[in-house]
């Protein structure tokens, strides 16, 4: 059988260049969230079938990466169907495990608890620029904090990270799942129709909104309805005003609370910030994932032409595990996208260590290399990177392949 060189589709391997980005961006969030109050977790790649497909997941459910029985549990001639196959997946996110992981844990952890956690997930998705199978995620999530001071740490956490990334002039759209359905109901739209509604409405940014209002009425839905639906998104400005004017359009229909809590999630992160990017309220925001209840919040940037992150408030999801609801709310950094950007746009690493070569003749003495080689130690202990290296023909090509690597500087052992 002939072995194959290049990856499985969907899944990529990371060059040594990249690496550095990668971890230089992974220390950048362990430091600035752990100033935050967040602590880091992890959670097993492998989650049990039944949580994954618990109907919380949106469309990621049909994207699972599914594992068969193994041993005496594995009885294929007496399978009806796949559920008699598998007992189990791997993640498609990191919400679903931090949820069972604070359901199981949580007499051990500190109310409210603040979990960052970093690691890969995998969704049988159709490969695209920025779009893998499988992929790093990095989240931080609020456990057992019902107020919106929750909200406003997960944006300011996420937005100083991204600063201090060197990111600049994006912008955190912020919505509430519950603004989304009294806009529905204000409009007219039955309530067993509003998921249909919202993916047509989730089209937004790529159909406009001529081409919304086309869609929903060619699916079926009223003139009327639709026609006052978008009279909304005509009055309503991407800012807190917008959000009160939302708060008095759809007076009986919204708890004036949500809104006043979406204004002060805005305004509170408006006036203490330190990255910059704006706060923009988008009632055309859905976020796909079911087991959203409050607010919700993606990371727009130009260059990328798409979301590099997103969050927000999943109160019920713990309760599925337990039987009683917990607060929750978190937010997700797009992490290969953003070390995408940073790769096209020549990003290096700053404060890296000095890169030293030591180019060693193959004819040197035992104790001419052993000299090279305590000369490298000494730099090590100092804080230098040295690559010790046998010295090749061609030392103006092994010089050039070196410098691309990073290497500034170079010594040279000959024999005596």
């Amino acid at each position: 059988m002939k072995l194959t060189k290049k990856p499985v589709t969907g899944m990529k391997d990371i060059l040594p260049r990249e690496m550095e980005i990668r971890n230089y961006v992974m220390q950048q969030i362990r430091e600035t969230y752990t100033k935050f109050g967040f602590t880091q977790i992890e959670t097993p790649c492998v989650e049990h079938i039944e949580n994954l497909n618990s109907k919380q997941g949106g469309e990621n459910e049909k994207l699972i990466f599914k594992i068969m029985k193994r041993g005496e549990k594995l009885k294929l001639q007496e399978a009806q169907s796949e559920s008699d196959l598998t007992d189990s997946g791997l993640r498609y996110d990191l919400t679903l495990p931090l949820s069972r992981f604070y359901a199981n844990n949580a007499n051990d952890l500190p109310s409210p608890f603040k979990a960052l956690q970093m690691g890969p997930v995998w969704r049988a998705d159709r490969p695209q620029r920025g779009r893998y199978r499988q992929f790093m995620q990095c989240d931080i999530d609020i456990l057992g904090e019902a107020s919106n001071i929750a909200e406003i740490e997960l944006v300011l956490a996420t937005t100083t990270v991204l600063g201090k990334i060197g990111f600049k002039n994006f912008t955190i759209r912020i919505n509430d799942r519950r603004i989304l359905k009294a806009m529905a109901a204000y409009s007219g739209f039955p309530e067993e129709s509003y998921d249909e509604v919202f993916i047509i409405l989730d089209k937004m940014d790529k159909i406009g909104i001529d081409g919304v209002a086309e869609e929903l009425v060619k699916e079926g839905f009223a003139q009327a309805s639709v026609d006052k639906y978008m009279e909304l998104f005509r009055l309503i400005t991407p800012d807190v005003q917008g959000v009160q004017t939302a708060k008095e359009k759809l007076e009986g229909y919204l708890d004036p609370s949500y809104a006043d809590s979406l204004m002060t999630i805005i305004s509170s992160v408006e006036a203490t910030k330190q990255a910059d990017f704006r706060m923009a309220f988008d009632p055309t925001l859905v976020r796909g994932m079911s087991y959203y209840t409050g607010p919700i919040f993606e990371i727009s940037m130009d260059e990328y032409g798409g979301s590099v992150g997103g969050g927000g408030r999943y109160d019920e999801m713990v309760g599925r595990f337990i039987g009683q609801p917990v607060p929750a709310v978190g937010f997700s950094i797009g992490f290969e996208r953003i070390v995408m950007l940073l790769l096209e746009h020549d990003f290096q690493v700053p404060h890296a260590a000095k890169k030293t070569a030591y180019l060693v003749d193959k004819k040197c003495s035992d104790g001419q290399i052993r000299t090279a080689v305590a000369k490298a130690m000494e730099a090590r202990k100092n804080g230098d990177t040295v690559n010790v290296l046998v010295m090749k023909k061609n030392r103006k090509f092994q010089k050039d392949q070196l410098t691309g690597e990073g290497y500034t500087d170079f010594e040279e052992f000959y024999a005596d």
